[in-house]
């Protein structure tokens, strides 16, 4: 059974006379005034059934004060185990047992089982008390979002049908070490070849020629892989491995013929743009780059705390999200903001007077959509200071993105983006409650 808390850490834990440790040892001190929350990062860990190896082993308590620095730092896993190691501020801040440095795989292995659900009810709880002391404020809330990519290379047909050769021939190589009488011919060094000639070639009909050969063996390997399958059921990693990839792989060679043979445009929703991150949506926002990733909604208080953040699903209208971001803050907090600001993209006649029948008193949108001033907040006055205070929130967004490593996510898979975005959010808003409690 893993130990939930650290033993007599307070021994040996240091902290250093700079404002940064000062930040630190704020956010040790709530994580103190909350162990609750070791509670629900040990109903993630524990459900693997995980057993603490070693003299000592990580406590639940320095799993989650790792993680919580990893993200804070905005650093890999192999530099939060450099600094574990080589720092005695950040050592005490996570609470390892003395002796205890964690390698890389270990880090890797029990930070990625926190949740990100679990990231969420932390940064809740840590809110609903900075609500409550007045740390934060939301009588006047900002609303805004933005796209986090995802990690993944550019999302070009040849490429995908490159990726997904490689991926078939790797399990193809992987069966007949299984079963050496399987007849399988790899087709890698043609496809390559095809993909370089069409990332260089001039002309549609040369390109389409290199194409049509490109699909023709990604359906050859295909149809092998299809067969395997069905011969070799018996081996259940690999049969799972192979109904995950079959469809996706069916669909990038749909896409591509239909795209680049048959010069159809194949809808947003029905296209695939990664074989390992099939999540990913295409987002193109106000006409400019498109980006691919997932669109996040935010919620900022009047000072610069992340209320609530939406990991939306697909690519929503703005305007679409206003009602339900303002909805949330009831849900979650048990109060309604007095004033709301939001960006352009929000604006709607029907967002104004829903928002106003939720008893919201003003709500500042730049277009106005046939709505007056006075209808949306009362006065000049007040519309110009909410078109002034919204405008903060795109510094919280450039910091999250900067700072906090929000503008692409690094860890693969749908949860794990989930988990990354809400633990930078945390660390984020730890980081300012730090500073607005000083």
């Amino acid at each position: 059974m893993r130990m939930k808390r650290t033993i007599q850490m307070s021994i040996y834990e240091i902290y250093s006379k700079h404002e940064i440790a000062t930040e630190l040892i704020k956010i040790s001190s709530w994580l103190d005034a909350h162990l609750e929350v070791l509670d629900w990062a040990e109903a993630d860990i524990q459900r693997k059934n995980l057993k603490a190896t070693g003299r000592y082993g990580m406590t639940i308590e320095s799993i989650l004060r790792s993680g919580l620095l990893l993200r804070y730092w905005q650093w890999t896993y192999e530099e939060l185990a450099f600094h574990l190691m080589d720092s005695e501020v950040n050592y005490g801040f996570a609470r390892l047992p003395r002796g205890l440095y964690p390698k890389i795989s270990a880090l890797q292995g029990v930070i990625s089982l926190i949740r990100a659900e679990t990231w969420e009810d932390i940064n809740q709880l840590l809110i609903k008390g900075a609500l409550d002391t007045k740390i934060e404020c939301a009588k006047v809330v900002r609303i805004d979002s933005t796209v986090t990519g995802s990690p993944i290379h550019s999302p070009w047909d040849s490429s995908l049908l490159g990726d997904a050769i490689r991926v078939m021939d790797r399990m193809m190589k992987d069966a007949r070490q299984r079963c050496p009488e399987l007849s399988y011919t790899s087709h890698q060094r043609v496809v390559k070849s095809q993909v370089t000639a069409i990332r260089n070639c001039k002309g549609a009909e040369k390109r389409q020629s290199h194409y049509k050969k490109l699909i023709k063996y990604t359906r050859k390997t295909l149809g092998i892989v299809k067969n395997t399958l069905l011969s070799q059921a018996q081996w259940q990693d690999w049969s799972t491995q192979a109904a995950h990839v079959i469809p996706l792989i069916e669909r990038i060679i749909d896409q591509a013929e239909r795209r680049v043979v048959k010069g159809e445009s194949v809808p947003v929703e029905e296209k695939v743009v990664s074989l390992f991150e099939p999540h990913t949506d295409i987002i193109v926002k106000d006409k400019r780059q498109v980006q691919y990733g997932h669109k996040i909604n935010f919620s900022s208080g009047k000072h610069g705390m992340i209320l609530d953040v939406v990991i939306e699903s697909g690519n929503p209208a703005d305007s679409s999200r206003l009602l339900p971001m303002i909805k949330r803050l009831d849900e979650v907090y048990g109060k309604l903001p007095n004033q709301v600001a939001a960006d352009a993209g929000y604006a709607s006649t029907t967002n104004i007077d829903a928002a106003k029948a939720l008893g919201i008193k003003a709500v500042g949108l730049p277009k106005k959509r046939g709505m007056t001033v006075e209808a949306m907040t009362g006065s000049e006055w007040v519309y110009k200071k909410l078109k002034r205070f919204r405008a903060g929130i795109e510094g919280n967004i450039s910091t999250l993105k900067r700072a906090f490593g929000l503008d692409r996510c690094t860890w693969k898979g749908l949860n794990h983006f989930k988990a990354y975005v809400m633990s930078s959010v945390l660390a984020y808003n730890l980081q300012k409650f730090a500073r607005l409690s000083i």
